[in-house]
């Protein structure tokens, strides 16, 4: 498992991402291309094994580390050791 915390302003988040006035071609462009790598990354991860997972920073840390162990343990064959 690979897990991801994106910053709300790198990373585009729809609920608080913000779009800078200056310069805002760049940081359009540039947030865009964050987005566009962080597909690529998850489908490249996902192509050799792993499971990607993604929270964002204003996540609650107790309901994201839950959803880690949730899906760690979903993907954890019976017997192959324990986890927690």
């Amino acid at each position: 498992m690979a897990v991801f915390v994106d910053g709300c302003f790198w990373h585009g988040c729809p609920e608080h991402g913000t779009k800078p006035s200056t310069n805002a071609g760049y940081w359009a462009g540039k947030i865009d291309g964050n987005k566009a790598r962080d597909r690529d990354t998850d489908s490249r991860l996902r192509a050799a094994g792993w499971t990607p997972l993604r929270v964002w920073e204003h996540d609650d840390i107790e309901r994201s580390a839950q959803l880690i162990i949730e899906t760690v343990t979903r993907r954890t064959p019976p017997g192959s050791g324990d986890f927690v």
